[in-house]
């Protein structure tokens, strides 16, 4: 039976390995390890491992884990699920990035909402690259406007764009549109330098993404195996 130390060292192995064949740095790759529904003796675990990046789609959930390991100032919280407005402040006042931004509304109150005595929100702007009912995100003939107005809000620092594309199983499928997607991220980029995170790939995907140029993975079921979601389905109910 493995451990989450082990999935985590196979992991990292697995992202440098993938790196080295394409001709990348592994350290140009970030691994966020998705903890949602996890329980906190799992991160534990993670975090003696040596993993300090987290990434939660659940707000009251994540706030809570934050708060657990508050006294660990090394670790980083990344909120990567679906905000509602109401939700923004606990968002804006706890964590430390924000993946999901997708609307001027969304981007505004996390501005106003957003401590003075903290850093400014990193965000990245998440595109419905495939135009998918049931996914959140702009569509990509908005995202200028978008990415223009967050430079205007001092709260906010635009690092770039988060994706979630429609499941495909086939590698070269796979490679070809998130090649597509790190395209419209070079565009983007040409007239915002700061940008410097392409949010791309998961478990199943992350060979293809590193090939086309993500800097961040969003690895949970590769780390801390299948979830079980009914430990979490009230809660979940309560705060979506």
């Amino acid at each position: 039976m493995t451990t989450i130390r082990q999935n985590i060292h196979d992991v990292r192995e697995r992202i440098a390995s993938t790196a080295r064949d394409c001709a990348r740095s592994p350290e140009e790759v970030l691994l966020l390890a998705v903890s949602k529904t996890q329980p906190v003796t799992a991160i534990e675990k993670a975090i003696l491992a040596g993993q300090r990046a987290f990434g939660e789609n659940y707000v009251q959930e994540g706030v809570e884990k934050i708060h657990h390991f508050a006294r660990n100032l090394t670790l980083e919280w990344h909120f990567i699920g679906r905000l509602q407005s109401n939700k923004s402040r606990l968002v804006a006042e706890h964590f430390a990035w924000c993946h999901t931004v997708d609307n001027l509304k969304i981007a505004q109150r996390l501005n106003k909402q957003r401590p003075v005595n903290m850093s400014a929100l990193n965000v990245l702007i998440q595109i419905n690259i495939s135009n998918e009912s049931n996914k959140s995100g702009i569509p990509l003939h908005e995202l200028r406007q978008l990415a223009e107005n967050i430079c205007t809000l001092p709260r906010l620092r635009l690092r770039g764009l988060m994706v979630i594309p429609a499941v495909e199983n086939d590698y070269q499928r796979q490679l070809e549109n998130f090649k597509e997607i790190k395209q419209i991220f070079l565009e983007l980029k040409r007239n915002y330098f700061q940008m410097d995170t392409l949010s791309l790939g998961m478990s199943a995907d992350m060979v293809a993404a590193i090939h086309a140029g993500s800097t961040l993975l969003r690895i949970g079921s590769a780390i801390f195996g299948t979830r079980d979601y009914r430990r979490f389905c009230k809660k979940s109910i309560d705060i979506k």
